[in-house]
């Protein structure tokens, strides 16, 4: 296999040598003459791949514009010879699998594969052709002996420095001044409208600085918060949207139906008018964006606050104007304040650093001008090499050759530069797919990575390790600081979610488009590589709602896209021309999240033709959706994520998809007889078993490389099921039954089992408790208990050796009267690492003995105000203090039938024991639904600013 498969620097010229070596086997049987293009096709190409590696090694003002253009056409030509290749390949995969019983067909479907061969065969000479006179031009440019060596395919672990600086933004350095100074702004005695606009170039830290203000804030102040992000190319309706799901979920449901901006900013503004409401907006580009999100929030005498964030002084000027607001310009960070942050990435602490490296880090620093974004990405880069002094120097010549003379903004783009030539070549093509997210997207990493291997960006024939060598990539890219993580798993090893900062994404961009890697429609219209090249991924980021039609004669024409990403409120383009998507040979990954789709119905057609694509995604509202009834014909589909509102059921001829690993629909899909022949299936959710055949649940007992399972469990269906429990890694059990959980662990275990992770819905936590405790190998638990727990039932799961992660949700059952507060001991739990405990409607409390959950870090409770005197001194929560590695701690107060006594007494009771808690977690509390009526009251002004 060949090392490279798909990358910026060099197209997909991997792949096409591999599929060409495939060609001469004796499968094909080619004409001699075909076979020798072949070959000299092949060493012609290992040439100029050689080459181009070695101009991707060249910032873009060492290459000669001539040198430019020849490496854009070869890349462009490997993705016509991938093409080529594809179809011929193709042309030999027709036949019914060996019967007799279509002769006559097998017949024709040969003389027609044999007069396309004909057809390719010239193609392949055509091609050849071209690229030897490429080939030619090329060797006037560069000596291609001088060939990099392979980078090391050894898997990346996470640093576990760099999300610390992501996730603890508490600890930031030169944060608090500035913090506090804002604070003050907002400071008033008599109730009026106030707002603070940040503004300050890209990468010096605004959306961190505001976020701190945000969380710092006490959260009881305030009727309504939200927090939303505006960028470049807005889209309001789902900005407004955004807005409303956090100040108003009843309201929210409904805008569902209000199709135009005017009808949102009226609904928001009538949410707003009477409440004291905090808003944060971030990223705002222009005086106009400024003035619709203002339209949208009513000026009153209630105290209410506004934070803006902004890169442009004249936005931050308008979002002043005409109320009591102030500017706040975002200053660099002083010189010590740089050595902190850059030695936190590089040491455990900056008394690590050899005194030798002292002298060049300052003189880094000072080409970093201060700014926090330059000095992650200079530091990320540094964190991959070795602490000598020779190469630090050697980063500082870059640093000073690329930045000097330049504005600070101008550094810090070409800083970003220094990093992306610093990165192998494999790093830059998965850096530069980023660009297909729209800004400030939160990006799944499991998904991210299952489309680099769709895309072919990762090399490698076994699913699994291809899938593991994408996570060890991802790894490097946030270990460089290029990337953020936003959601770590509980054991601190994987990341689950991340973003790009907006600096980095525009960087990234301008390079995807340059190489004509992506093509982006962002609001403004098409990316500049449009209309001068083919599109060869197509990222749609934005409402194209009036230019729906144009978009889709654009995919209709696109024979030659591999990859289509279509993002936001684009129900026009998904709804009426959806058809158009399956209906080409070369697409590889189909990738539709609709956030709110106007009602109509959303049909992929057929598909017409036998396709490579290999990721089919789809999320989203239509009052119909249909997948194609041939949909056997992409034999090459190792994904099907349609968890798709309004999706009946699928097609029976999905059971012909051979190479299918993953299967997620909604609970409401029902799914065909004979799931069984899925073989490959690996991952299966989330199924409701009570509207499935009998037969498909037989099926599933066939399923024996099944890792993955999710579903709506049913009494009958046990026996089936237990047959599976020894083969998964990873089960969510939901059950409305009563008895069907406990039957079903009862059935399953003590079965030696690899489960590692198990979502239980029961009604018995006593019944079930003792069951779960043997399965050893399980890091995560999640159970809700919708009856008995017991006095010491948490305790009953305390023996897991391998438990990191344990959510426990106990929620009202009519049946069952619950009182009792829940002690946790020092025996057990010596591995956890995250526990999340909800309450809802029930009479509970939870007190921590000393020495109980020694290692944990992070802890989220769920709480009811309303029982806050029923357990005596000290309330709902006692111990706290005996956490010894408690670093976070969220509260959420349930305020139902509560008196503002009760709540208040709670949140003083948790902000005292975080205030004398040896590490000083970092703390947020906020309140859910509403205290008894006539109950609540208004804190005071200086109460806004938390303990």
């Amino acid at each position: 296999m060949a090392e490279m498969i798909s990358s910026a620097a060099t197209g997909v010229l991997g792949s096409v040598i591999d599929k060409l070596a495939a060609m001469l086997t004796d499968k094909y049987n080619l004409a001699r003459d075909v076979k020798q293009g072949i070959e000299s096709l092949q060493d012609e190409l290992r040439t100029m791949e050689a080459m181009l590696l070695m101009l991707e090694d060249k910032d873009d003002d060492q290459i000669d514009p001539l040198a430019k253009d020849w490496r854009s056409k070869v890349r462009e030509l490997s993705y016509e010879i991938e093409d080529c290749i594809d179809r011929f390949v193709l042309n030999h995969s027709h036949g019914d699998g060996g019967s007799t019983a279509n002769f006559v067909h097998k017949a024709i479907q040969m003389v027609k594969t044999l007069f396309k061969d004909r057809g390719i065969a010239e193609e392949i000479r055509r091609l050849k052709r071209l690229v030897s006179e490429q080939s030619e031009r090329g060797k006037c440019y560069y000596d291609i002996n001088q060939c990099l060596l392979a980078s090391s395919s050894q898997p990346v672990p996470l640093d576990p420095r760099a999300p610390a600086l992501f996730q603890e933004a508490r600890d930031l350095v030169g944060i608090d001044a500035p913090r506090e100074e804002i604070i003050s702004l907002l400071r008033c005695e008599d109730k009026e409208h106030k707002v603070v606009s940040i503004y300050g170039i890209g990468g010096q830290g605004k959306t961190t600085l505001a976020m701190e203000v945000y969380h710092k804030i006490t959260e009881a102040a305030f009727d309504s918060r939200a927090f939303v992000s505006v960028s470049q190319t807005p889209d309001m309706k789902k900005l407004l949207r955004d807005m409303l799901s956090q100040i108003s979920k009843s309201h929210f449901d409904q805008s569902q139906m209000l199709e135009t901006v005017e009808q949102l900013i009226r609904t928001v503004k009538e949410c707003l008018k009477d409440k004291r409401y905090f808003i944060l907006i971030d990223d705002i580009w222009s005086v106009s964006a400024w003035e619709l999100v203002r339209s949208a929030l009513p000026v009153n005498d209630n105290g209410s606050i506004i934070i803006t964030t902004t890169r442009i002084e004249a936005v931050a000027k308008s979002c002043c104007t005409g109320i009591a607001a102030q500017m706040y310009q975002a200053k660099p960070l002083s010189h010590e304040d740089s050595q902190r942050l850059f030695f936190k990435r590089l040491f455990l602490s900056g008394d690590d650093c050899h005194p030798d490296l002292r002298k060049v880090s300052d003189d880094i620093l000072k080409k970093c001008c201060g700014l926090p974004l330059a000095i992650i990405s200079i530091a990320g880069l540094l964190a991959n090499r070795s602490k000598a002094v020779e190469v630090w120097v050697n980063v500082l010549r870059s640093i000073a050759v690329v930045v000097d003379k330049d504005s600070p903004i101008d550094k810090m783009k070409r800083i970003l530069l220094l990093s992306y030539v610093d990165l192998p070549h494999h790093l830059k093509s998965c850096l530069l797919y980023l660009s297909v997210f729209p800004e400030d997207y939160p990006i799944d990493c499991r998904q991210l990575i299952l489309l680099w291997v769709a895309e072919g960006l990762i090399p490698g024939q076994d699913r699994e390790s291809m899938e593991q060598l994408g996570r060890s990539y991802l790894n490097e890219l946030i270990n460089r600081s290029l990337v953020q993580p936003t959601k770590v798993g509980g054991h601190g090893a994987t990341v689950k979610q991340c973003r790009v900062h907006d600096v980095i994404l525009e960087f990234i961009v301008s390079k995807a488009v340059e190489d004509n890697f992506v093509t982006i429609w962002n609001g403004n219209g098409f990316s500049k590589n449009y209309s001068l090249n083919k599109i060869r991924r197509l990222s749609i980021q934005k409402d194209i709602s009036s230019r729906a039609e144009e978009i889709a004669k654009t995919i209709k024409n696109g024979a030659q896209i591999r990859s289509i990403n279509i993002f936001g409120s684009n129900s026009v383009l998904v709804t009426k021309h959806a058809t158009e998507f399956l209906n080409r040979q070369v697409l590889r990954v189909l990738n539709i999240e609709v956030e709110y789709c106007e009602v109509g119905e959303c049909s992929l057609g057929n598909v017409k033709s036998l396709g490579q694509l290999k990721y089919l995604r789809i999320h989203g509202h239509a009052s119909v959706g249909k997948l194609p009834q041939d949909i056997e014909k992409l034999q090459h589909l190792e994904t099907l994520d349609v968890r798709w509102q309004c999706l009946e059921k699928l097609p029976a001829s999905i059971i012909q998809l051979q190479k299918l690993v993953r299967l997620h629909v909604d609970r409401s899909v029902r799914l065909p007889d004979g799931i069984g022949s899925l073989q490959a299936l690996e991952e299966l959710t989330w199924i409701d078993l009570g509207i499935q055949s009998v037969k498909f649940i037989q099926g599933l007992s066939d399923l024996t490389n099944l890792r993955i399972l999710e579903i709506d469990l049913k009494e009958a269906c046990i026996s089936t099921l237990s047959r599976l429990f020894g083969h998964l890694r990873e089960l969510r059990v939901w059950g409305s039954e009563p008895d069907a959980t406990c039957s079903f662990m009862a059935s399953c275990v003590p079965t030696p089992t690899p489960l590692q992770m198990l979502l239980l819905d029961t009604h018995n936590l006593n019944r079930v408790g003792p069951q779960i405790s043997s399965l050893v190998n399980l890091t995560r638990l999640c159970i809700f208990v919708r009856g008995e727990a017991g006095k010491e039932g948490i305790n009953i799961l305390a023996s897991l050796p391998m438990l990191l992660s344990l959510t426990v949700g106990l929620f009202n059952d009519l049946n069952c009267i619950v009182y009792a507060r829940h002690a946790i001991s020092r025996q057990g739990f010596q591995r956890l690492v995250k526990f999340h405990f909800r309450c809802c409607l029930r009479d509970v409390a939870l007190e921590f003995e000393p020495g109980a959950m020694p290692k944990l870090q992070r802890l989220k409770l769920e709480l009811m105000a309303r029982c806050q005197f029923k357990f005596g001194e000290g309330g709902l929560v006692l111990g706290l203090q005996n956490l010894a590695g408690l670093k976070h701690l969220a509260i959420d107060i349930n305020c139902s039938a509560a008196v503002a006594d009760e709540v208040e007494a709670l949140e003083d009771d948790i902000r005292g024991a975080a205030a004398v808690h040896p590490n000083r977690p970092i703390l947020q509390i906020q309140r859910f639904l509403r205290m008894a009526q006539g109950c609540s009251r208004r804190p005071s002004d200086h109460a806004i600013v938390e303990a």
